[in-house]
């Protein structure tokens, strides 16, 4: 090993090490000037250094596979639009924190697309998270027990995609919708959330035993997100358009729903949810508040709230009007 070898393993420039001498015999068969020998074997090092990173982030992500646009088959389901599939893997919605909304029948290709963009994600420098909506669960569930609930928020809030698959397959554990609920409240509006579903909106509720907290996740979630399903308006993989009447129904229920729930906690509790549904002005001390509207949030879900969340300005009850 000469002296050069060894310098370069010193300052860690093993990237520019493996083409060195490749480099070398370039430079002298092209007579390449000392400017543009170092400029070829510093970009040596960064793409090494890119790839890492790539390996490393892609790894951390816990996908279940590693699943691309380019290996898509857009022939199989053409009721996916490819034009704004790539847009959105441009990154746009990342930068501008609006989430993503996968709604369709098992099979036509939700996962694949929504890891593709996790893993574009990837490719732009981000942070990316994948779980089913079952790892969540069984995430919150473990450290909850164990009194760590803090440290798997945190794992859920950093980085800038989260991706939760699975939504719909079956009936979730109690308290699931609880823990769901706090991840999109906590990242709404400041990071992008991928989710898929194989359920109707309006079957959410069920799914998670829960209809307020179900109406809340919808209504924080829903506010940013793009949906994508099928021509843009029916479910995916539906090109027939005969789930378009029922995802617009779905749609429509959502909405009257979210109206009464926003209704319930203006009347209830001291929230601001006329102007801003994300932001929570008090805790549910009232005495007379009722069941459906306390589950909403939590005690749980508000003592994190209080302890990990920068303050909010206080309504005044005399002067905000219900």
């Amino acid at each position: 090993m000469t002296q050069l070898q060894t310098t370069l393993r010193q300052l860690r420039l093993s990237g520019l090490l493996q083409t060195l001498e490749v480099r070398l015999q370039e430079a002298a068969a092209a007579r390449l000037g000392h400017g543009e020998f170092l400029e070829l074997i510093f970009q040596d090092e960064l793409n090494v250094r890119h790839q890492r990173m790539l390996a490393r982030r892609t790894k951390a992500a816990e996908f279940h596979a590693l699943k691309t646009l380019e290996d898509f088959d857009w022939q199989f389901n053409p009721s996916i639009h490819r034009k704004q599939i790539f847009e959105l893997a441009a990154g746009n919605y990342l930068r501008e924190g609006k989430d993503i909304l996968f709604l369709g029948p098992p099979g036509v290709g939700k996962t694949h697309l929504a890891q593709a963009l996790g893993y574009e994600a990837i490719k732009q420098g981000k942070e990316v998270l994948y779980r089913s909506i079952f790892d969540l669960v069984r995430d919150f569930l473990k450290d909850e027990a164990f009194k760590q609930q803090d440290k798997t928020l945190r794992r859920y809030l950093k980085p800038d995609l989260v991706i939760i698959d699975d939504m719909g397959l079956k009936a979730l554990p109690k308290q699931s919708g609880e823990y769901l609920l706090e991840v999109i409240m906590r990242r709404y509006e400041n990071r992008s959330t991928i989710m898929t579903s194989n359920r109707p909106l309006e079957d959410w509720g069920k799914l998670l035993n829960d209809v307020p907290t179900a109406g809340a996740i919808l209504d924080r979630f829903l506010h940013h997100a793009i949906a994508i399903a099928g021509g843009g308006t029916g479910m995916i993989g539906d090109p027939s358009g005969k789930t378009q009447e029922r995802m617009l129904l779905s749609l429509g229920q959502i909405e009257e729903n979210l109206r009464g729930i926003r209704a319930q906690l203006a009347h209830f509790l001291d929230f601001d949810v006329a102007d801003n549904p994300a932001r929570i002005v008090s805790t549910t001390s009232r005495r007379d508040t009722p069941a459906s509207a306390k589950s909403m949030v939590t005690p749980k879900i508000m003592e994190r709230t209080r302890r990990t969340a920068p303050s909010c300005p206080r309504v005044d009850p005399d002067t905000n009007s219900r």
